[in-house]
């Protein structure tokens, strides 16, 4: 039963993959066909052809790697400036130059005097940001219902301030999880008669509303008597003790330690919903830690690199799509999840997923969205420039120019999936 629901995940979340890739590539497609820009291809996929479908001038289709998508926007390398755009083939010395001449020659085999004014490269500066910063958006607006769906609909698990266990003895962090001792002292709940399934209603006479305000007065009651009533079967039950002090991680800094109270009980955990408010701070820490991912990258596939020939993996690190299907399969498996758990987990990392493609293609190099974004946005800032010096309009901007960095950075990328997905096959992550 076990491997049908592991399979199920994977399918699952390889599914919601490939949605995310269309999206994407929807949201380069409507706003392109709105500004009249010509657009000929729709596909999902690389490699191979598996379907395909015409409408109108467009071929959509499918083909048979789901790592990817595009579209293809006629006329977004312009013509050298002052050739003509039907006789692109000039001599060139050098290996990039000629690849770019070609490129240019290529981009145009198709153009008729019926497209001139549907090329991408003549569009407004703004019009062509919309058309490329709309995939990374789309992945955004993906990334954010998802979030709401988990964190508003299925709820996040949080502690409660109903009593799961009761510690036998007070130690500091620096030695949990070790066996008590007849040396180590009673812990202030133990000797206060604390009992599983206690719910605490108030401490030193303040109502307790959750577990975060409940530690922080135990925090900050340090080695004094308290006064706790709790909730036993329907009836108030108080005890009078005295908190102990221990060296615990700091509240505003998890790194450092400080002496604070302590009473020594852990809270069950529940799923509770959340407000709309959660949605943005979850979007808002995600978007930190992917960003932060994405500056580490380099150093992290060096790591990746090693493991996949025998080293130890760190369990954070980057992974593919293989590795990320692997953790979908183990999410919905492992310590027998419920089934609306199950689908809070999956949407939960297909959330994550949309948000890291987001950031991942606004990074500001081409072949990624962000390379045309920077040079929509330099066309912006030239235009703008000269306009208030009062020189004549320097004209759009040749990303062609960029397309040697497009190919080493293109080939980078192809080199980091190949050692990604043979890492998660020979060793991968495992949450379990």
């Amino acid at each position: 039963m076990n491997a049908l629901i592991y399979a199920l995940g994977v399918v699952v979340f390889l599914v919601g993959v490939i949605l995310s890739i269309a999206l994407h590539e929807v949201g380069h497609l409507y706003p392109a066909r709105k500004f009249g820009v010509k657009v000929t291809q729709y596909f999902v996929g690389f490699g191979n052809t598996i379907w395909s479908t015409r409408r109108g001038e467009t071929e959509y289709g499918i083909k048979a790697i789901p790592l990817g998508g595009y579209v293809k926007l006629v006329g977004m390398l312009p013509p050298e400036r002052g050739a003509d755009p039907n006789d692109l083939r000039k001599t060139s010395t050098g290996l990039f130059g000629q690849l770019v001449s070609d490129a240019r020659s290529v981009e145009y085999e198709h153009v008729t005097d019926a497209d001139q004014d549907r090329l991408f490269y003549r569009k407004p500066w703004w019009q062509k940001l919309i058309i490329m910063a709309g995939g990374p958006l789309v992945n955004v607006a993906i990334a954010f219902v998802l979030f709401a769906v988990v964190l508003m609909g299925f709820g996040s698990l949080e502690p409660t301030v109903t009593v799961q266990s009761v510690s036998d003895c007070a130690i500091s962090d620096a030695e949990a999880g070790r066996t008590c001792t007849a040396d180590d002292p009673v812990t202030p709940a133990k000797q206060a008669g604390l009992q599983q399934g206690d719910r605490f209603v108030s401490f030193n006479g303040e109502r307790i509303e959750s577990w975060d305000q409940l530690t922080a007065l135990i925090r900050a009651n340090g080695d004094r008597e308290a006064t706790i009533v709790v909730d036993r079967d329907g009836q108030d039950v108080r005890a009078d003790v005295a908190t102990t002090v221990l060296a615990r991680a700091s509240a505003d800094d998890p790194t450092r330690t400080e002496k604070v109270g302590f009473l020594g009980v852990e809270p069950v955990q529940d799923y509770q919903r959340q407000g709309l408010g959660a949605v943005f701070t979850a979007m808002g820490e995600q978007s930190k830690a992917t960003g932060e991912a994405i500056i580490h990258l380099p150093v992290r596939m060096v790591e990746v690199a090693k493991a996949a020939f025998g080293a130890d993996r760190p369990d954070d690190g980057p992974i593919s799509v293989v590795g990320a299907s692997r953790v979908a399969g183990e999410l919905v498996t492992v310590d027998d999840p419920t089934w609306s758990e199950r689908s809070a987990r999956v949407l939960a990392l297909l959330a994550s997923l949309n948000l890291f493609l987001a950031l991942f293609n606004f990074v500001p190099l081409l072949p990624l969205d962000g390379g045309h974004i920077a040079g929509a946005l330099w066309e912006a800032v030239r235009r703008g420039w000269a306009r208030v010096r009062g020189k004549a309009d320097p004209g759009y901007v040749d990303v062609a120019r960029m397309l040697p960095v497009a190919y080493v950075v293109g080939g980078i990328l192809m080199v980091m999936s190949i050692v990604l997905i043979y890492a998660d096959i020979v060793n991968p992550v495992s949450i379990s």
